[in-house]
């Protein structure tokens, strides 16, 4: 079948060189049509991977490339991860989940195992990290890059546990080059100098500290958020260099249009509720990271503590009550209204409360009923 139709399409060729010259669609020449290949998985490589525990369909699901090559190293990758203490299924499962593992080389891993450990205390710290999350270790191939940006955020002072912190929940961090996460430090250093800050180092220290994940967005984001806080809110410097140093670093790197629209509609949401621009100031510098939450979500929230007799007011000095999901809130307001709580009398700190905490408020209150 597959000669006939690969002579279907020469035919016409051929035809052309005998047509008029004026009638000729193509050259005299006579061209053959080469199928294109098909780019098949490595058969062997599957049953190595198979006998290995591997599971196959979702490796392919992950990164179906892996599995088309000719040349990998899962047996090199096995002996060595076993040499540091990795047992055969976690080995499968680290396979299964980051296929490209198995292209590592052995001298690339013994070199960027040796530069984990300079931050991690143990083989099996690193292992445990590597069950959990394959693409923190394996994601970047560059040891030299890795090593570079170690070296740069040591630095700075960032401690050891914030290193590890960066490690195992932005590795991005470690994609970037040595000279886009300087970009960013300068940033963050020129922000606290802008702002009357004496110390820079630690203001940007204390913001990586509380954002992971500052350095996988960009500078022009981090920039945008700034300068809307500071105006939105107008806050002076002191109240600036305060809300940047602890919950609000966290809010720096939302996409700068979610972040005004979060706001804005808060923004209304309080006015229509009484409150003027003095509350929903004073509500992002007792929690900002109300700005996180969907404005469809907040106004949901707000409704439901307003109907249980709560006050604006009260959620203004405590929003952090919003961080709750919308059934949790409605949960704890029904069993403190079959107990009578009044809101305005004993204030809502209770809602805000742990879990094991509220239930014990629950008890406490139920055997004064008694």
């Amino acid at each position: 079948m597959a000669q006939r139709q690969i002579l279907f399409f020469l035919w016409p060729v051929r035809r052309c060189a005998s047509l008029p010259v004026a009638s000729r669609f193509c050259s005299s020449k006579q061209t053959t049509f080469i199928l294109p290949q098909v780019n098949l998985e490595n058969e062997s490589l599957l049953e190595n991977l198979s006998s290995m525990g591997v599971d196959l369909p979702s490796a392919r699901r992950r990164q179906p490339g892996v599995l088309r090559k000719q040349l990998t190293n899962e047996q090199g990758l096995a002996h060595f991860l076993k040499s540091k203490g990795t047992d055969p299924e976690t080995i499968a499962s680290i396979i299964s989940r980051f296929p490209r593992s198995i292209t590592r080389t052995c001298a690339h891993l013994e070199e960027r195992w040796t530069l984990w450990r300079n931050v991690f205390q143990s083989d099996r710290e690193v292992v445990e990290i590597l069950s959990r999350s394959p693409e923190s270790f394996f994601r970047s191939s560059d040891n030299k890059n890795l090593q570079e940006n170690l070296e740069f955020l040591m630095s700075l002072g960032i401690t050891a546990k914030d290193l590890h912190r960066l490690l195992t929940t932005a590795p991005r961090t470690f994609s970037n080059s040595v000279e886009l996460n300087r970009n960013m430090v300068e940033l963050l250093q020129a922000v606290c100098l802008s702002l009357g800050g004496s110390d820079p180092q630690q203001f940007s220290r204390t913001i990586i500290s509380r954002n992971l994940y500052i350095f996988i967005r960009s500078t022009n984001r981090i920039r945008a958020n700034v300068d809307f806080l500071k105006s939105s809110l107008s806050l002076s410097p002191s109240e600036a260099l305060t809300l940047f140093q602890s919950h609000g670093a966290q809010i720096l790197d939302l996409s700068h249009e979610s972040l005004k629209k979060n706001s804005e509609s808060l923004r209304r949401k309080l006015q229509s509720l009484g409150c003027g621009a003095g509350d929903f100031k004073a509500m992002i510098l007792n929690y900002s990271l109300v700005l996180f939450i969907s404005s469809e979500r907040l106004n949901e929230k707000l409704d439901v503590l307003m109907e249980a007799g709560i006050h604006a007011q009260q959620v203004v000095q405590k929003p952090k009550v919003l961080d709750f999901s919308l059934v949790s809130i409605r949960q704890r307001l029904h069993h403190l209204s079959r107990l009578g709580y009044d809101f305005q009398k004993s204030g809502i700190a209770v809602l805000d409360s742990s879990k094991k905490r509220f239930s014990a408020k629950m008890e406490r209150l139920g055997s004064a009923e008694e």
